[in-house]
């Protein structure tokens, strides 16, 4: 009898704390559910995010239809965002992350990059009023990369490397307006918005008209101008979702670059508009596995294309082996992964 004195309040108590429990959990998704595609006026923390790592191998031995003997790919992807929401006022901070590299035997499994990228943008708004989706806000956003970078088209490529971790960096801060619809849907316009480049002095000498905008010899360019950045995310299905981003910026301050004899070495000017379109497609296929498909497209007048470069003993042009020459000046990065997926 004493046991049950004891124990049969403690049941209760758990079960009722279980439950109570339940309720509450199932508030918060609801409330997080709902704040994905609503503006609401209450105080909360919200994060959401993916966590992509795919891996393929192979090997081949006495194949008759040819091909790389051993090869191993690694690809990684990150996108994670978390929000802080207090009443009319919103601090979103958005993180992009990917890598890949590949590894083969007729390259010595020496590593080769395939992606690369660090993309980070905070931005806080605060609301117009309670009956509007429209926001006063400052962004701040930058984007650099991890490691060094090469053309592996072109012969001894291990001694002309083209670009490195800050070398390009690009530091945005930008003032405007925000359409924004919950978490999904954001339309950043601002009209005032400086933007400085970083680089090391070693990339920006190797040409006469510099490199990444960056004057010859030079470590930095400051540029003044216009910037909008879209983003929309959308649930296709339960296991599907889409996500899209276009950033376009058009610096007031862009002219012609010319050297010490007055001759013009690069055409510039404010319409040369630099766009970012970004895309990610991820399936969540079973469990933890998922496909993901990514395509960013990139146009700035600051990389032109080149089919030749110049080979080191003749000093003369070479026309470079690769494909997709008739894309012009467009940077286009394509990603097929599958592999393990974690979304928190």
């Amino acid at each position: 009898m004493l046991m049950k004195k004891i124990f049969l309040p403690i049941v209760m108590s758990l079960l009722c704390y279980q439950s109570a429990q339940a309720q509450i959990d199932k508030k918060v998704d609801d409330l997080k559910k709902s704040l994905e595609t609503e503006n609401k006026d209450t105080v909360a923390w919200i994060h959401s995010g993916n966590i992509t790592i795919g891996v393929n191998e192979g090997f081949l031995h006495n194949w008759a239809a040819g091909g790389e003997i051993a090869s191993l790919a690694i690809n990684s992807i990150f996108s994670g965002n978390i929000t802080y929401l207090n009443h009319g006022s919103i601090w979103s901070n958005s993180l992009n992350l990917a890598y890949g590299l590949n590894y083969a035997y007729s390259y010595s499994f020496v590593p080769r990059k395939t992606d690369d990228r660090i993309d980070f943008t905070s931005k806080f708004g605060s609301r117009l009023n309670k009956s509007t989706d429209f926001f006063y806000s400052a962004l701040f956003n930058f984007k650099s990369q991890f490691t060094r970078g090469y053309d592996y088209t072109i012969p001894g490529w291990q001694h002309m490397p083209t670009s490195d971790f800050f070398s390009p960096a690009y530091l945005t801060l930008a003032i405007g307006m925000e359409y924004r619809k919950g978490a999904d849907i954001s339309l950043f316009l601002s009209p005032i918005a400086g933007r400085e480049v970083l680089a090391n002095a070693i990339y920006t000498s190797l040409l006469p008209q510099g490199a990444f905008g960056i004057d010859s010899g030079k470590t930095s360019k400051f540029q003044f101008g216009a910037y909008f950045s879209g983003r929309y995310k959308v649930n296709v299905k339960k296991n599907m979702t889409f996500s899209t981003r276009l950033d376009l910026y058009s610096n007031y301050l862009a002219k012609n670059t010319t050297n010490d004899a007055g001759e013009v070495v690069k055409k510039d000017n404010p319409g040369n508009i630099q766009c970012l379109w970004d895309n990610l497609f991820v399936l969540k296929a079973y469990k933890s596995l998922s496909l993901t498909f990514g395509l960013t497209v990139v146009y700035d007048n600051n990389f032109p294309y080149s089919a030749t470069y110049i080979d080191q003993l003749t000093n003369l042009p070479v026309k470079k082996d690769q494909p997709g020459e008739g894309l012009g000046w467009a940077q286009i990065n394509q990603v097929f992964t599958f592999g393990i997926a974690y979304k928190f």
